[in-house]
């Protein structure tokens, strides 16, 4: 079994090696593993020889566990990260059903269960999924091709298509491909790879030679290898009508061919009886011609419809949001813009307070007012951050301290612990009485406002006595 797991391109190929390498090393455990058969082995009773695995093994395998998945935890977490937030869970969970993460310390039976489920079900779609991935590879080269068409004028668009059709033409233009794993095929190797006598070919000896980790089987790696001097027939990487991508997908399909012909219990391994009985049928001794993929194109004309429907879709998708995402900026620079014209309102407003204060002068009403006015809108726009608030106390600092209250967004004023009203002019008129004043202003009489100078609270005496000092 451990032959199907070198190289499996699976997402989870190094635990799946490290975990069937270490259980070899047991050697109850191994004489089980090469005496079960594969039926048995997919369904599960070679997990339950993992209960007389030794110690030190069930030990490694305890930590593989914790390894892999603390492994898996980093992948959630960067793929958290990267979508926001907006992760399917159960999506994911099931992208790691060969083992049990409910349980992340211990490698049980289950774990070793779960592990060859997964594996035999993923390695037998991992070729349907590379033949699909393949098929969007082709139809994306073609879009390409026919978008750059469109941006030529028809001179050049004719010598584009003559272009084409003459690379076409040449990449089919090759020696006769071989039937995968036919005896005319096998024999060239034997010949041109191994340089022996055609007049001498024996397949079991052939077998031998090719077996190249020696275990009795062909893996799928050793039998791509057999297909390099059929594919050198059709593919260069040096010509520019080749496509390497191409070969690759030619040298899968041949390697299923065979599989398909010869694999007898589907382990995805060829044994020497297997590879034997496979020589003696009439397809290994006369066989069809083999048709090369130009020959099969790897989508329909429906296919290709339908992919470039997708195509339009998703750009129009990217358009709408590459829109909607300049107007949140354009909105920013907006809100940007506003907030610092108000943060230079509170700057010049500052500047004037500690001009007056320096001067000694007590600011009017309207300068209190118009400082208070700027200094709430900013506020409110930076939430009351504690660095302007301090700027505000600063400002006004011995007449006027600002004090927030959670939440609100409003600026409420008190000197002294008690509550501060803004001053209201002195008389101008020297002959007014302190009578005269309350008579003509009754609230603040009412509420009992300073009604001398001598009565006015510290700090605004000297003010006051500027004011009638002022031209």
């Amino acid at each position: 079994y451990s032959n199907i797991i070198i190289d499996t391109g699976l997402h989870y190929d190094r635990y799946l090696r490290e975990v069937i390498d270490f259980l070899e090393k047991d050697q109850h455990f191994r004489e089980k593993l090469h005496n079960t058969d594969m039926e048995d082995i997919k369904q599960g009773k070679l997990a339950k020889e993992l209960d007389f695995v030794s110690h030190h093994v069930r030990t490694k395998l305890d930590e593989l566990k914790r390894q892999e998945v603390n492994r898996l935890r980093t992948l959630i977490k960067a793929k958290q990260d990267l979508e926001g937030g907006n992760v399917d869970h159960q999506a994911l969970l099931k992208q790691f059903e060969y083992l049990n993460h409910m349980n992340p310390h211990t490698f049980e039976v289950d774990d070793l269960d779960r592990l060859i489920k997964s594996a035999t079900k993923d390695l037998e779609n991992y070729d349907k999924e590379r033949h699909e991935e393949f098929k969007r590879y082709e139809m994306m080269k073609e879009h390409d091709r026919r978008e750059h068409l469109k941006t030529l004028d028809d001179e050049q668009r004719k010598k584009e298509e003559e272009h084409y059709e003459e690379m076409r033409k040449k990449h089919a233009d090759h020696p006769k491909v071989n039937h995968p794993g036919s005896q005319n095929q096998l024999k060239e190797v034997w010949e041109e790879a191994d340089g022996l006598d055609p007049e001498d070919f024996d397949p079991k000896t052939f077998f031998n030679l090719h077996d190249t980790n020696g275990d009795g089987f062909f893996d799928e790696q050793e039998l791509e290898a057999l297909f390099t001097k059929e594919l050198e027939k059709i593919y260069d990487p040096t010509n520019e009508e080749d496509d390497m991508v191409e070969m690759e997908e030619e040298r899968l399909r041949m390697r299923e061919h065979v599989m398909n012909e010869v694999d007898s219990n589907k382990d995805r391994l060829v044994s020497l009886d297997e590879f034997l009985i496979a020589t003696k049928k009439k397809e290994f001794l006369e066989p069809d011609s083999w048709e090369t993929l130009e020959q099969n194109q790897a989508y329909t004309d429906e296919e290709m419809r339908e992919f470039e429907e997708h195509l339009a879709q998703q750009e129009q998708d990217l358009n709408l949001k590459s829109v909607d995402l300049q107007k949140q900026r354009e909105e920013l620079e907006r809100q940007q813009e506003q907030l610092n014209a108000q943060k230079m309102e509170l700057q010049q407003a500052v500047e004037h307070m500690e001009k007056l204060k320096s001067q000694k002068v007590e600011p009017p009403p309207e300068v209190h007012s118009e400082f208070l006015c700027v200094s709430v809108a900013l506020l409110t726009v930076l939430k009351t951050d504690s660095v302007n608030v301090n700027l505000l106390l600063f400002a006004v600092q011995g007449n006027v301290v600002p004090d927030t209250h959670g939440g609100d967004n409003q600026l409420h004023f008190a000197q002294e612990g008690q509550q501060q009203q803004v001053p209201q002019a002195v008389p101008q008129n020297a002959e007014d009485t302190p009578q005269e004043h309350k008579e003509q202003n009754p609230d603040l009489a009412q509420h009992g406002a300073p009604q001398t100078h001598q009565d006015l609270p510290p700090g605004h005496q000297d003010a006051a006595q500027g004011q009638h000092n002022l031209p």
